[in-house]
């Protein structure tokens, strides 16, 4: 163990501002802006972080392309994902039913489609590749906490949580998953949920397996910061949409830089941060809103990740 320091990103006019953050977390990524232990993940940054946000194209953020710096990438025959609700989830709420819907139909269609293809351009040590393929089986692939709730968690209690879930039989101990941590909108994280990031990804050993897990939270609070449509959006309810676009983010991250040693560029950007808070072409919803994929049968706005094709790299929504 030994002190690190978690880059965190801050808003500015024009360019990318960084805050330091010190934490005590197992040394690691030594080289990697991207993220430094287990409990030092790497962000997806609050909108208004540098310029040519909305829906720009053609442009990307950090310096040149993703290069392979020697880490794991997820490359099993598909990646599972896992879901913790924490929180205020009751789906005897017509909102939060609606909420749980929007979400895990996103997480339903993504794997397949020639958006997560894009993944495939990341490959390992040996050349595998990462596969376009995504299981989420909403019968048993998630899981909700009863009982009172922190209303305020630090970074180290999402790992509880996730650790908890595992050892207490609720969810798989998985190598080959992405555990998410959903928040609802009235829990805060005190690193920053909000004001510094809209989620995150790290990893962490359970049982000496290496359990890759993401943080997203509810922006009800904040809309403005983590979601880029706040007063429509195409399923009728822009904080869970607006999640969905973080997911994706973190997700395509925690494939290809799982334990954050693996592929970003030279300032520390991994794929989907290249292309934060970029959509590209987008088409009108019934209801006025904007969405640039649909996924199960639902449209959805999600932001551009990074093809890593070498000369030709780019922010696209294909590949």
């Amino acid at each position: 163990m030994r002190m690190r320091t978690l880059v965190l990103a801050a808003a500015s006019i024009g360019a990318l501002l960084l805050s330091s953050l010190t934490v005590t977390a197992p040394a690691q990524a030594a080289s990697s802006p991207a993220g430094t232990g287990e409990i030092a993940p790497k962000i997806t940054p609050v909108r208004g972080v540098g310029s040519g946000l909305g829906y720009a194209s053609g442009t990307y953020r950090g310096t040149g392309d993703t290069t392979f710096h020697g880490g794991k990438v997820m490359t099993a025959s598909t990646t599972n994902v896992y879901v913790i609700w924490y929180g205020n989830w009751a789906t005897t709420n017509a909102t939060n039913l609606l909420k749980r819907n929007i979400i895990n139909g996103s997480l339903a269609g993504i794997g397949g489609s020639p958006y997560y293809n894009i993944n495939t351009t990341y490959t390992d040590s040996s050349g595998a590749a990462v596969k376009n393929s995504v299981t989420y089986n909403q019968a048993t692939g998630q899981y909700t906490p009863g009982g009172a709730y922190k209303k305020t968690l630090a970074d180290k209690d999402i790992a509880s949580i996730v650790k908890t879930a595992i050892t207490g039989g609720k969810l798989p101990l998985d190598a080959n998953a992405v555990y998410f941590v959903f928040t609802s909108s009235d829990i805060a994280l005190s690193s920053g949920f909000l004001t510094r990031y809209c989620g995150w990804h790290t990893y962490q050993t359970v049982n000496n397996t290496s359990i890759k897990y993401s943080f997203v939270g509810d922006a009800g609070k904040k809309l403005s910061a983590c979601a880029n449509q706040t007063t429509s959006s195409p399923n009728g309810d822009p904080a869970a949409d607006g999640m969905v676009s973080v997911i994706a983010h973190e997700l395509e991250e925690a494939v290809t830089d799982p334990e954050l040693n693996a592929w970003y560029d030279s300032t520390g950007y991994e794929n989907a941060d290249k292309c934060a808070w970029y959509f590209g072409t987008t088409s009108t919803a019934t209801n006025g809103s904007k969405y640039n994929v649909v996924w199960n049968g639902m449209q959805f706005l999600v932001q551009q990740n990074w093809v890593n094709t070498g000369a030709t790299s780019h922010c696209d929504m294909s590949y």
